[in-house]
């Protein structure tokens, strides 16, 4: 079963694997996240045959998605020859739910110069299964296979896939599948216990200097709450190649 099922054009119906793991109402968002890039990277296939690449996802959060049927429109805000702003809009009955900003890029070569300083991770068949149901509730959460270590409080390194299609009968990029699993960092590297504390994030920001080769997708994770209610999610992404950008959450500490 997908994550979702297009209704038309612009109308998206969830299923049973995008429950939340805050509230079973509600989307876990990671889903949407996805949803958003393939409604980027169609738009752009419908504009143009250059085959820019997506340099950046910003993504704001600004409430919860219900488990209904949700619109999704896209419109490109900074058009050129080679670097686009293009903005992608998840809404439901009005109201707009998550914004994305992406920068896409003209590819070019510059493999002669290519390098990071970022270390690899442990390869996801040298770490242990993990079932992330164990600390998490959520249709989404159940749906994903993980491989996890827990290296200290706050601080994990993991691998994360799905065997579940983002939209049925639809051709999705890495990237759009990739996308689709990034939400998942905040409770994978958990400092407190969600029975006790909520910690959602308000935001998602992730650049990539190399498009993913894998639908596994590696995270190098630390989580740190702050003093006065206002906590940062942190982590190094990775394909089975290699180091291929980071990302980071904003989060809102609300201890019950």
């Amino acid at each position: 079963m997908p994550y979702f099922e297009r209704l038309d054009a612009d109308t998206f119906r969830p299923t049973t694997h995008v429950g939340g793991a805050w509230h079973h109402e509600e989307q876990h968002i990671a889903p949407a996240l996805g949803l958003l890039v393939h409604a980027v990277e169609t738009d752009r296939d419908a504009r143009r045959d250059d085959g820019l690449v997506i340099g950046r996802l910003s993504y704001d959060i600004l409430g919860t998605v219900p488990l209904a049927p949700c619109d999704v429109t896209v419109a490109v805000i900074r058009g050129g020859r080679t670097i686009e702003l293009v903005e992608a809009v998840l809404g439901h009955d009005g109201r707009a739910i998550v914004r994305l900003r992406a920068w896409l890029m003209r590819p070019g070569d510059t493999d002669a110069h290519a390098g990071t300083p970022l270390v690899s991770i442990e390869p996801p068949e040298a770490l242990e299964a993990w079932d992330p149901s164990s600390v998490w509730p959520g249709g989404f959460i159940a749906s994903v296979e993980v491989r996890r270590k827990q290296v200290d409080t706050g601080r994990a390194v993991y691998w994360v896939r799905t065997t579940h299609p983002l939209v049925v009968d639809e051709q999705v990029s890495a990237l759009a599948s990739v996308a689709g699993l990034l939400d998942i960092a905040n409770g994978m590297a958990v400092r407190a216990d969600p029975r006790e504390v909520a910690y959602p994030n308000l935001d998602l920001t992730a650049h990539f200097f190399r498009q993913p080769t894998s639908r596994w997708i590696g995270f190098d994770t630390s989580v740190s709450f702050g003093p006065d209610g206002v906590g940062v999610t942190s982590s190094i992404l990775h394909d089975v190649v290699g180091p291929i950008g980071t990302q980071s959450q904003i989060l809102t500490i609300r201890p019950f």
